[in-house]
């Protein structure tokens, strides 16, 4: 690639890109009971070109969230950082004076989830490479998860419960006070932690298992009142066959539900890892079609709910989205994934 600029390679293939992904280009506006829509008046999304006094060697030993730097090098555009009426998806490409470059994004999540981002990014990565159109091609189709008729709620969602009765029960935790770190848990690691489950949760998942031991370690972290419900919930892709949705290859909008398991603070804290372990099997094991469709219903029924923030442990699984793979031509990504946690 030699002699060729990312900026333009990027900008080429993000254009040839939005031809087929259209809705990217377009506009947020809010319908009757604040239904989204989008408004496909081609305003454009938001591009970037900055330059760094920076080399890669400059940024850590480690590439890793939290990055240093990270507000000197992201510009981000007054305005450009709302729901309605802002740009669906900003990029900046960085060059850095080593001549490596970096590649940001930020995408409204209503309009897509990761997988579907990542559909578009591999798009562009083929926009490279003169494709003539997408080896997928995009699928709109959002009234497949819509609800039913009549919606009707046939599930418990305690990610979506509405918590004013615990108003007197709340200590609440100053985000401020709260720290931003990578961590990383190697075989050793792993293994010590396997130690201390019973013989019928040695087999968990590596996921179930670091999980349980950082919603533990951060429950405890908080030092929340004993009786507050502290709540966990697993974001699961719908995609999978095993629930029976059947979307079709190439849909990009958002297919995702996050259930949440729930337990007090002091029994989580006091009791085994194991017990923390099943928690985290709980909320995964709420997820099935029937699950998808009960949520549907909900927000049919109750409007555009917020999801339960208190106390809620997210947590996403991003490991095998593929945003480091993305290649426009200068090999696979030093670091592909979020900037941090939310």
């Amino acid at each position: 690639m030699k002699g060729k600029d990312p900026v333009k390679v990027i900008r080429e293939a993000l254009s040839k890109a939005l031809v087929f992904y259209y809705p990217f280009a377009d506009r947020l506006r809010e319908g009757d009971n604040r239904k989204l829509l989008v408004d496909c008046n081609g305003e454009g999304v938001l591009f970037v070109e900055a330059d760094a006094n920076v080399s890669l060697d400059q940024l850590g030993p480690e590439i890793q969230p939290p990055f240093i730097c990270l507000d000197e090098l992201l510009y981000v555009v007054p305005g450009s950082d709302d729901i309605i009426g802002c740009p669906l998806l900003s990029i900046q490409v960085t060059h850095l004076e080593c001549g490596g470059f970096i590649l940001a994004l930020r995408w409204n999540h209503t309009l897509c989830d990761a997988y579907g981002l990542m559909q578009f990014l591999k798009t562009m990565e083929q926009m490279t490479q003169e494709a003539p159109k997408p080896s997928t091609m995009p699928v709109w189709q959002r009234d497949l998860l819509t609800s039913r008729n009549p919606p009707r709620i046939t599930c418990i969602h305690h990610e979506y419960e509405q918590l004013d009765d615990y108003k007197d029960t709340i200590r609440n935790t100053n985000p401020n006070d709260l720290a931003d770190k990578s961590f990383f848990f190697g075989p050793e690691e792993i293994t010590s932690l396997r130690k201390h489950l019973p013989p019928h949760l040695k087999n968990c998942s590596t996921f179930e298992l670091l999980i349980a031991s950082v919603l533990r370690c951060r429950t405890a972290a908080l030092q929340l009142d004993p009786n507050q419900i502290v709540r966990l919930s697993c974001l699961i892709n719908v995609r999978n066959k095993s629930y029976n949705f059947h979307l079709p290859e190439g849909y990009y909008g958002n297919a995702f539900a996050f259930p949440a398991a729930c337990s007090k603070a002091e029994v989580l804290c006091k009791r085994e890892l194991g017990y923390a372990v099943q928690l985290v099997k709980a909320a995964k094991a709420q997820m099935s079609g029937e699950y998808i469709r009960s949520v549907a219903d909900l927000m049919e029924i109750k409007g555009r709910i917020r999801y339960t923030n208190l106390e809620n442990f997210v947590v996403s699984y991003v490991k095998n989205s593929g945003f480091k793979e993305v290649d426009f031509g200068w090999g696979k990504a030093v670091y592909g994934g979020p900037t941090g946690a939310i």
